[in-house]
């Protein structure tokens, strides 16, 4: 079973139709300092009515407050604070690093699957397969793979040995 993650930063039924129920989308607009609780409400009804688990990045006392199926910790996110939180059991925290220092962090954090990037894409972030293997191996929770998967490059995640990744635009 393959697991994937779509980043989105609108609310779009179309694509949300597209998707399959083994997909998580993970709501993040780093454009607003406030989230719009209606919206994130409206994502979370239409995505619970297609049996899709939906999260929101950067906010996780919002994410509990309006009972969504879990949060995202950014790589730029080192905050503790939510550990003395209390959630629903099926509560679920993810996070993305890209280093072994920002691993480290992530399972202080307490996520219990690790985003790492940037596999593909060649951005400052950009490891490649070979050091993409070398960090996940510092680490026991869950690796997902994220940055620049496309349908093109889709296989070569076999490579990685990982069958969970995450993104944007493999999905448009």
């Amino acid at each position: 079973m393959v697991r994937k993650y779509y980043f989105i930063s609108k609310f779009e039924r179309n694509n949300i139709d597209k998707l399959d129920k083994q997909t998580g989308v993970i709501y993040r607009n780093y454009n607003s300092k406030f989230h719009n609780e209606e919206l994130i409400l409206k994502i979370k009804n239409y995505c619970k009515k297609k049996r899709i688990e939906f999260y929101l990045s950067n906010n996780i006392k919002l994410a509990i407050k309006l009972d969504l199926d879990g949060a995202y910790i950014p790589s730029f996110n080192k905050t503790t604070k939510h550990l003395s939180f209390s959630y629903k059991k099926n509560f679920c925290l993810i996070g993305s690093a890209h280093n072994i220092k920002e691993i480290k962090i992530k399972e202080i954090q307490n996520v219990k699957k690790i985003f790492i990037s940037s596999v593909f894409k060649k951005n400052n972030n950009y490891l490649g397969i070979n050091r993409f293997k070398l960090i996940s191996n510092f680490t026991k929770k869950k690796i997902v793979a994220l940055g620049g998967i496309s349908k093109k490059n889709r296989k070569k995640l076999n490579l990685l040995l990982r069958q969970e990744f995450a993104g944007i635009s493999y999905f448009e």
